[in-house]
C-alpha cells in the first residue's frame, strides 16, 4: 500500500474548506486526494499548501509562508502549474501563483496534462468520481442560474430575443477578451483514459480567455489563437451537434473558459442526463416547437445533449398518445436518490415516446426523414431535401429505382386513398446528383488522416466509405470485378437501373476523395495482414451474397443451366450469355424476375418462371410481378423442380412437382410436394434464381473471424464488429441476401464503429444513437376531413420493343407540388421542458424554423464567495416545497 502523503491530504482538504481528520474530513479514498496522489510530491503539498484561493502571491511570499528558499519555492510551484494543482500568470514583471475550485478548476486543469493522465490513468478515474459524489449531492439544492458549469445558448438561436442578457452570448466573452488558447476537452480525455469515449474526440475542443488562456499557453496544454479563430472553434463545435458551457464561478459577466459539450460525455452534463437535476446547468432558455411547422426529422433528437426531445405525433387518435412529457417529481420537489437517476443514460437515449412516430420514417431500414424532404420539396427547396436524405443514404438516385418502398407500404395516406408517392418524390429529388453542376457534395468535417479499407464496392461498402470519408479518413475500396456498384451494378438489370445513375452517384465518393482498386481480390491478390502492413487500421468487408445457389438435382450441372445471379452479372457486363429459345427461371424473388426479365431481352422467345409459391407468398414485389406478366412471362405458382432432363448433355426440358406451401411455426416455408402430380417443361436453358451465396475465397483466412452454416459472418449486429477487432463486416454478408437500403444502412453504422474503434479510448456502444423507432397506432386515427386529391404517377417512355433502357417517367415538378400535398404530417418532435438545458442545438438542427428558445427564467451566475448563501437560501426553499408535495400525496391517496 502506497504511503499517505500527508501534506498533499491536507491540501485536498484545504481547497475543499474540510478541516483533515473531522468527520467529514477528506481520506486516501477520496477522489481529491487520488487526484493529487500521483504527480504531488510531499514537497510540492507543503508548497501547495501556502497557496490561497484566487489570492495572487509572487515567489518571495509563498516561500516565507512554506519556509524553503526562494528557488526551491519557485521550482516547485512551477511543478504544480505544470501538474494543474496552481494557475501561474506573469503580472506587474513577475510570476504570481493561485488556485481555484476543484471543478471547475483544477481537475480540468490536471487531466489536461495528457502525459501525466496516460501515465496515471486513476486522474481520471477520481475526476470522473468527484463528479459523481457531487452530482449526488447537489441534485436539488443550485437554484436555476448558479451552478458550478452553466450552458450557454448557442447565440443564433436566441438572436430574436429582445430580452437576452449580454452574459448569455457567446460573443460576449470572445469580445471582452484579448488573449485566447484551445485545448483539447477535459471531460472527454477522461471519458478516453477511461475507454469510456463516446466518439466525439477530444482535440482542440475548449477555449480558454486572460489569466487561464496564459496560463495554459505557457504550461503547454493549449495553443494560442486569434479572437477569430476562437469564432471559428466555436462554429465548427455548433456545426458538429456540440453547445456550450461556461465556468460559473466569477459572477454573471465573466469567464474564463468556454467548453464545447456533447452530452455523452460531458462530465457536467451528467447532472441533468444522469442525476435528472437540469437545474444545476440549464440557461435561462427552454426549446419549443411550433407543431405546424415540424416535421418529425429527427435531427434535433439525434443532437439534443440530454435526451430531452423525441419524436411523437401531430395526428389525432381515439386512443390516449403522449403529447408532452412532463415530471410529477423533480429535484425541486422531492428528495433525490438513486431510484430517480437514470446511470444508464449514455446507452438508453430514446429517439421515440411510446406512442410512437411517423410510420415512414420507423419503416425505412435506413430511418430517413421521409416527411422532411417531402416538406422540402413541396417548398422547391431540391438540394436542402437532397442534403436531408444523405444524411442516412448517399445513393438516393439509385434507390429511387430499386427501394422496395416499405416507407408507402406503411404511409398513413394510404388509409385514406393511395400512399404517397415517397420513392417518386426521392427519385425527382434525386435527378440533382445526376447534375454535376447541381448534386450536393457534403463537406469534411475532420481530416483524420488514418487509412480505412473496404472491401467490396457494393452498397454496404460504398455506404460506409462515404461516411467515413466525410469524417475525414484516407478510404481505400476494395473490388474484385472491373467496375463498382457490386450488385447495384452487376445484379440489377439496366431496365431498372441504368448504370449512369450508379456512376453519377459514385462519382460524388471520388469527389471526397476515397481511393478505388478494382480487379483486386483481397485474399489472393493480397491478404489483410498484407495491408495492416501497409498501415491500414480497420477493415469492412462487404462482399455481399454474390453466388448462386444449387438445387441438388439431377441435371443442374449441365452447360445450358446458369445461376441467375451470374447470368445477371455477365449480361451487365457486357459479355455474350448464351441462351436459348426456350428459357426457364426457377425461383420466386425479385431477383428471379430480373432473370426472366432480362431474359426476354436477349435471344429467348418464350421464358416461363416457376415458383414454390402461390401467387401471394412470391417474395417479389407485386409491382415487379406485373411488369413481368406486362411482358409476356408466364408464371406459374406452386411448382417445385424435380429434375433437369438433357439429352445428350444438352438440356430439353425441366419435371416440376406440384407444391403446397405451408409455413411452419417460426414462419420458415416449408413446401409439401405430390409426387403424382408433375409436369415436364419444354426447355433448352435453365436460370436458377432459388437464392445467392456468399463467396469468402481467402478472404478470411488466418483471421479469427467466424461465419454460420449460412456462409453468412458471425459479427455483432449493433457494431458489425467481429471476433477479429479490427474488421467490421456488414451488408448481406452478414445478413444474408437483403435490399440495398438496408446495406446502405448498415454501411453507416459500421462507419460509426470504425471511427470509434481506431480512435483511442472509444468505445462503440457508449453515446450512441440505437435507432430504435416505433410507428404510431394507426387503428385509432382520426383521419375523417382530409382531401381526396389522387396520387401522382409518372409516365412511362414510349418504347415499342423491350430494351435494356429503363422507360419508367419521372414525375414533373407541377406533379411533384401536387403529390408533396398529400402528405398528412404525421410526426412532430416533443419538448421535456424540465430536461430541457436551453442550449439551442435543435435550433442550429433545425431546417424547418420549427423549434426555437423562449427565455423562462432571468437568472444570473454570482461569486463563488456568494455561492453557499444563495444555495442555502435555496435549501430552504426546497424543504417547504418537498413538505408540501407530500402533503398533496397523502391528501391525494385518502
Amino acid at each position: 500500500m502506497a504511503e499517505v502523503k500527508v501534506s498533499v491530504l491536507k491540501f485536498a482538504n484545504k481547497v475543499s474548506r474540510k478541516k483533515m481528520g473531522s468527520k467529514n474530513g477528506l481520506t486516501t479514498q477520496s477522489p481529491e486526494y487520488r487526484i493529487l496522489e500521483p504527480v504531488v510530491t510531499e514537497q510540492m503539498g507543503e508548497v501547495a499548501l501556502a497557496l490561497e484561493f484566487r489570492k495572487h502571491q509572487n515567489v518571495k511570499e509563498v516561500a516565507a509562508i512554506c519556509g524553503k528558499s526562494e528557488e526551491l519555492t519557485r521550482e516547485l510551484l512551477e511543478q504544480l502549474a505544470d501538474a494543474g494543482v496552481a494557475f501561474v500568470n506573469h503580472e506587474a514583471g513577475e510570476d504570481v501563483y493561485w488556485y481555484d475550485t476543484w471543478v471547475p478548476g483544477i481537475m480540468e486543469m490536471m487531466v489536461n496534462n495528457l502525459k501525466n493522465v496516460r501515465k496515471y490513468p486513476q486522474m481520471a478515474v477520481a475526476f470522473n468520481d468527484y463528479g459523481l459524489l457531487r452530482g449526488a449531492a447537489s441534485a436539488g439544492m443550485f437554484p436555476v442560474g448558479v451552478g458550478l458549469m452553466r450552458v450557454i445558448p448557442i447565440e443564433s438561436a436566441i438572436s430574436g430575443e429582445t430580452r437576452r442578457a449580454s452574459y448569455e452570448e457567446v460573443s460576449k466573452f470572445l469580445n471582452d477578451n484579448t488573449i485566447f488558447s484551445v485545448s483539447d476537452c477535459a471531460c472527454r480525455t477522461v471519458r478516453e483514459a477511461m475507454g469510456e469515449g463516446c466518439g466525439h474526440l477530444k482535440e482542440d475542443m475548449c477555449i480558454q480567455m486572460g489569466h487561464a488562456a496564459e496560463y495554459y499557453i505557457r504550461t503547454g496544454r493549449g495553443k494560442e489563437i486569434t479572437r477569430e479563430e476562437a469564432f471559428e472553434v466555436i462554429r465548427k463545435a455548433e456545426e458538429n451537434g456540440l453547445m456550450h458551457q461556461v465556468p460559473n464561478t466569477e459572477g454573471a459577466e465573466k469567464t474564463h473558459a468556454i467548453c464545447n459539450c456533447c452530452g455523452c460525455s460531458c462530465l457536467s452534463l451528467r447532472s441533468a442526463s444522469m442525476f435528472m437535476n437540469a437545474d444545476m446547468v440549464r440557461s435561462n432558455y427552454v426549446a419549443q416547437v411550433d407543431p405546424d411547422s415540424c416535421v418529425a426529422c429527427g435531427a434535433c433528437v439525434e443532437n439534443c445533449p440530454v435526451n430531452a426531445l423525441q419524436l411523437g405525433q401531430k395526428i389525432c387518435s381515439s386512443t390516449p398518445v403522449v403529447e408532452t412529457l412532463t415530471h410529477e417529481y423533480t429535484p425541486r420537489n422531492k428528495e433525490w436518490g438513486p431510484e430517480d437517476w437514470n446511470p444508464e443514460y449514455r446507452t438508453n437515449r430514446k429517439d421515440v415516446v411510446e406512442s410512437g412516430t411517423s410510420p415512414c420514417k420507423t419503416s425505412c431500414p435506413a430511418h430517413i426523414s421521409v416527411q422532411g424532404y417531402i416538406k422540402l420539396a413541396s417548398q422547391g427547396k431540391y438540394t436542402e431535401a437532397l442534403e436531408l436524405i444523405k444524411r442516412e443514404n448517399p445513393f438516393p438516385a439509385i434507390c429511387g429505382r430499386i427501394c422496395p418502398k416499405e416507407c408507402e407500404s406503411a404511409c398513413t395516406r394510404g388509409d385514406i386513398d393511395d400512399p404517397v408517392a415517397i420513392d417518386d418524390i426521392k427519385k425527382f429529388i434525386a435527378e440533382q446528383d445526376l447534375n454535376t453542376e447541381r448534386r450536393f457534395i457534403p463537406r469534411k468535417r475532420h481530416d483524420y488522416g488514418k487509412k480505412i479499407a473496404v472491401v467490396g464496392a457494393g452498397p454496404s461498402g460504398l455506404s460506409c466509405a462515404y461516411y467515413l470519408a466525410i469524417d475525414g479518413y484516407k478510404v481505400t475500396v476494395f473490388e474484385k470485378q472491373p467496375v463498382l456498384g457490386g450488385m447495384m451494378t452487376l445484379g440489377i438489370p439496366s431496365f431498372r437501373l441504368e448504370k449512369p445513375v450508379v456512376n453519377a452517384e459514385i462519382d460524388i465518393l471520388r469527389e471526397l476523395g476515397i481511393t478505388f482498386r478494382t480487379g483486386i481480390t483481397v485474399g489472393s491478390d493480397i491478404t489483410i495482414a498484407e495491408l495492416r502492413a501497409e498501415g491500414f487500421e480497420a477493415f469492412y468487408l462487404a462482399v455481399g451474397a454474390q453466388g448462386g445457389r444449387s438445387l441438388g438435382i439431377e441435371g443442374e450441372t449441365a452447360a445450358d443451366v446458369l445461376s441467375g445471379i451470374e447470368f445477371l452479372r455477365e449480361v451487365n457486363l457486357g459479355n455474350e450469355v448464351a441462351v436459348g429459345s426456350q428459357v426457364v427461371v426457377i425461383g420466386g424473388g425479385n431477383v428471379a424476375i430480373d432473370v426472366a426479365r432480362t431474359a426476354v431481352r436477349t435471344r429467348a422467345q418464350k421464358v416461363a418462371l416457376y415458383c414454390l409459391e402461390s401467387r401471394s407468398e412470391m417474395p417479389a414485389l407485386e409491382e415487379e410481378i406485373e411488369e413481368a406478366e406486362h411482358e409476356a412471362i408466364a408464371i406459374n405458382n406452386g411448382w417445385g423442380p424435380a429434375r433437369i432432363i438433357l439429352k445428350d448433355g444438352a438440356v430439353t426440358g425441366v419435371e416440376f412437382k406440384r407444391c403446397r406451401s405451408v409455413f411452419d411455426a417460426d414462419h420458415a416455408f416449408n413446401p409439401v410436394y405430390d409426387d403424382q402430380d408433375t409436369i415436364i417443361v419444354p426447355a433448352d436453358t435453365v436460370l436458377l434464381s432459388i437464392g445467392q451465396s456468399i463467396e469468402w475465397g481467402a478472404l478470411l483466412e488466418g483471421s479469427q473471424v467466424q461465419t454460420r452454416a449460412n456462409r453468412t459472418a458471425k459479427a455483432d449486429r449493433a457494431t458489425a464488429q467481429s471476433d477479429e477487432k479490427d474488421i467490421f463486416i456488414g451488408g448481406d454478408a452478414l445478413t444474408g441476401p437483403r435490399f440495398a437500403i438496408e446495406a446502405i444502412a448498415a454501411g453507416k453504422e459500421a462507419a460509426i464503429s470504425i471511427h470509434r474503434y481506431v480512435q483511442p479510448g472509444q468505445s462503440l456502444v457508449i453515446g450512441r444513437d440505437r435507432r430504435e423507432y416505433t410507428a404510431m397506432d394507426k387503428d385509432h386515427l382520426e383521419i375523417g376531413g382530409y382531401d381526396n386529391t389522387p396520387r401522382q404517377r409518372s409516365e412511362h417512355k414510349n418504347t415499342k420493343h423491350l430494351s435494356f433502357s429503363d422507360d419508367r417517367g419521372i414525375l414533373t415538378e407541377e406533379q411533384i407540388r401536387k403529390e408533396t400535398e398529400r402528405c398528412l404530417g404525421c410526426g412532430a418532435v416533443i419538448v421535456d421542458q424540465f430536461l430541457c438545458v436551453g442550449c439551442g442545438q435543435c435550433t442550429v438542427q433545425c431546417k424547418f424554423d420549427a423549434i426555437s428558445l423562449v427565455r423562462v427564467y432571468d437568472k444570473a451566475g454570482v461569486d463563488f464567495k456568494d455561492l453557499k448563501p444563495t444555495v442555502m437560501k435555496n435549501v430552504l426553499k426546497r424543504k417547504v416545497k418537498i413538505s408540501v408535495k407530500k402533503l398533496q400525496d397523502t391528501v391525494a391517496r385518502r
